[in-house]
């Protein structure tokens, strides 16, 4: 399997390359040269199972089926859910899909658990050490840390926008006790921490010098693992699906649409915004413009930018590589991009978008808890609040429930007048010391700091 840069200026590669480079030398996200077709029945087989059978695809020349299968059964031996990403019925053929049984309780466990193994394989393979930078609206830099720290040759630095992640997030990354993990609280939004890591990426001189790659979804590698339980959700419930996703740096649902073109028989694919409605204006209005980035009761979501919106406009252009580069060219100094209308109406035979604000997201928390019992988080609200939209569904309605609830307990105090159970992985965390560097945003002084702490 080979891999190209959707920007169509970068060398084939192999997926052990993607991994380790992250993005593109071009400035573009890599994807497959060809979409890998997956064949038959994976109802009743092991969420391991159905993972190795997808991810070898992509896997094949870089890692031994051997070396795979025990990367991902070291990456789920943890979860609580020994199904991994179990479906709970909430009525009216709604679903929600738990995601959040790993370590951090959040989705990204799912992906980064087998990533973080897998990339100490081929570092190990390669020689010398990566130099890792993550931007994070909350629970990509937690996971990341859960998934690397401590590993040899690895140093791995973390920003998140100051002051706009949940306590419960920034001390699952700043109590981090590792001498490989570095937070760095920045005084901007997410918007801006991801525009750093472009820009670091961008200065390939400073890039290479120390090994720099990516473990946030620009990173194909998440993107892959991320595409099993679309599939395993498929199989439980044996009839195509229509896939309600809380949507920011649009990987999550970038790779429902990835499982459709591996064959999988999706009946829709659903963009659930908060206030922060970038992708639901694009669907909507046809044009991709940000604005000012917004503070919500869902911050993981309190996004401008989604960096995996330009796979989806890759494919939806025709993999024509040429317009793709000009247009995020055009983006990056406007940030505004007029969509074509043959890729507006291909965009739209796929996705549907809604956005809902806090009231709403409150609303779906106490309607979810009074139906069910069930206490959901305020971005599984999201997704919750745009279900409700869909009106009564045709086929069956999963959400993707993206985090624990006891990660955001004042949003869901706010709904429903009492704080989620906490789990004693989360209530240990408050004795413990915090470490991180608070910056502001500026690539000058991220480089220094990331070189200070190299060197050190």
């Amino acid at each position: 399997m080979q891999f190209i840069s959707t920007r169509g200026q970068a060398p084939r590669t192999s997926f052990s390359d993607v991994l380790l480079a992250g993005l593109a030398p071009d400035g573009g996200l890599y994807l497959p040269e060809h979409w890998p077709q997956i064949s038959g029945s994976l109802k009743d087989m092991r969420y391991q199972d159905a993972a190795f059978r997808i991810l070898s695809e992509f896997t094949r020349g870089s890692f031994s089926d051997a070396q795979l299968r025990a990367a991902i059964d070291g990456a789920y031996a943890g979860f609580d859910a020994a199904d991994i990403a179990p479906l709970r019925e909430i009525g009216e053929g709604r679903y929600l899909l738990e995601l959040f049984h790993g370590p951090t309780l959040a989705f990204k466990d799912i992906a980064l658990q087998v990533l973080g193994r897998l990339f100490s394989l081929a570092l190990a393979k390669r020689g010398g050490r990566a130099t890792i930078v993550a931007a994070t609206s909350g629970d990509t830099g937690s996971a990341a840390i859960a998934a690397l720290g401590g590993l040899p040759n690895i140093d791995v630095f973390v920003m998140h926008p100051r002051g706009r992640v949940s306590d419960v997030q920034r001390l699952q990354m700043t109590t981090c006790a590792h001498a490989n993990v570095h937070n760095i609280a920045l005084n901007g939004s997410f918007d801006d921490a991801q525009g750093i890591v472009k820009a670091l990426f961008a200065d390939k001189a400073f890039a290479g010098d120390i090994s720099l790659t990516a473990v946030n979804s620009i990173n194909f590698a998440r993107i892959a693992a991320q595409c099993v339980y679309y599939f395993t959700a498929t199989a439980a419930l044996e009839k195509p699906v229509s896939f309600v996703v809380p949507t920011g740096n649009f990987g999550d649902i970038f790779a429902g649409e990835a499982a459709a073109r591996m064959g999988l028989d999706v009946a829709r694919l659903v963009i659930a915004t908060n206030a922060n409605d970038i992708l639901a204006r694009a669907l909507n209005e046809g044009i991709y413009t940000s604005g000012a980035s917004h503070a919500t009761l869902s911050p993981s979501m309190d996004i401008q930018v989604a960096s995996n919106f330009e796979r989806a406009l890759f494919e939806a252009s025709g993999r024509d590589a040429d317009w793709t580069a000009a247009a995020m060219e055009d983006f990056a100094k406007t940030r505004r991009l007029e969509l074509p209308g043959p890729v507006l109406s291909e965009l739209r035979e796929r996705y549907s978008a809604f956005a809902s604000n806090d009231e709403e997201t409150r609303a779906a928390i106490k309607a979810v808890y009074r139906l069910t019992g069930r206490i959901i988080d305020p971005h599984t609200a999201v997704g919750v609040a745009a279900a409700m939209k869909l009106g009564k569904p045709l086929s069956p309605v999963v959400i993707l429930s993206t985090a624990h609830p006891a990660k955001f307990p004042d949003a869901v105090t706010q709904a429903i007048g009492l704080a989620p159970p906490e789990p004693e992985r989360l209530s240990e965390l408050k004795n413990l010391p915090e470490r991180q560097e608070m910056l502001d945003s500026d690539p000058v002084l991220i480089k220094r700091f990331i070189s200070s702490r190299l060197s050190s």
